[in-house]
């Protein structure tokens, strides 16, 4: 009897250990990991997938600093990797190999009580990088411009220049900000606040997202408006394991659609 109980013991042991060895590590962009990726968890592990979830969202760069460092299983990024970033890993004998997540519109958000509605694209290039400093340039109650953006580890901050700054480098007026939510936040308690922000955080009470040359971020066609992108997942070499079934479940199962759509992202054609 002694022996039955101890080999119940150790079976049990044994199914325990092997459960809590299913662990993924996901970190990188807040576009992604703030609000999608602990949906796509819960949903995950709802689902009967023994997995415990490591998120993390301190900005793109940190997903190819993480995925270099071996502490990430996937790297979620809200830009496409950089050559210096994929040179590190060739260095190595290493490849990165590239996921599409979702497609994202970026939302340029004002204070609910901004008269101004719509904004053409040099507009917003010249108030982000500081040569429009007043609302009546645009249109708007004369005030001076408060310009939020993100900070320099995020894809969502090197996008936007990208996208929708000509490349141009942001005036010294602009506040950095270290998530999506803080620039809504600020902007929503800031009458003569301007940002921009993930599809999926722009519905802040206060604040309201701007029309871009008369498109509305809200589109389901993502060529229609000016300021669109694709976020990444990235893995170090094809995905194997429990990294693999994750993304393969995240990429194309209907749960997963859904919950992108939910979100406020567009999956991936």
């Amino acid at each position: 009897m002694k022996s039955i109980i101890i080999a119940t013991a150790i079976a049990a042991f044994s199914v325990f250990w092997g459960a809590a060895q299913e662990k993924l590590a996901v970190k990188g962009s807040d576009t992604i990991n703030a609000k999608l990726m602990p949906r796509l968890a819960d949903a995950y592990k709802a689902a009967g997938n023994e997995v415990t979830f490591e998120i993390e969202d301190k900005g793109s760069s940190s997903a190819f600093t993480n995925l270099e460092a071996g502490t990430a299983d996937i790297g979620a990024s809200s830009r496409a990797v950089k050559d210096s970033e994929k040179e590190k890993f060739s260095a190595k004998g290493q490849e990165l190999v590239e996921h599409i997540a979702a497609i994202d519109m970026i939302a340029v958000i004002v204070n609910e009580k901004n008269k101004v509605d719509d904004l053409s694209l040099k507009q917003i290039e010249a108030i982000f990088t500081g040569e429009i400093t007043n609302w009546a340039e645009v249109g708007g109650r004369p005030g001076s411009i408060n310009v939020y953006t993100r900070n320099e580890t995020s894809g969502t901050y090197a996008t936007f220049q990208d996208l929708a700054m000509a490349k141009r480098d942001y005036g010294t007026n602009s506040q950095k900000m270290e998530g999506n939510r803080q620039i809504a936040t600020e902007v929503a308690g800031d009458r003569n606040g301007i940002g921009y922000v993930g599809k999926a955080y722009a519905s802040e009470e206060g604040a309201k997202t701007l029309l871009i040359e008369g498109v509305s971020f809200e589109t389901s066609d993502a060529d229609a408006y000016l300021i669109a992108r694709t976020l990444y997942y990235y893995t170090v070499g094809a995905p194997k394991g429990t990294a693999g079934k994750f993304l393969a479940w995240a990429k194309e199962s209907p749960e997963a659609t859904k919950i992108i759509i939910d979100t406020g992202f567009t999956p991936s054609p």
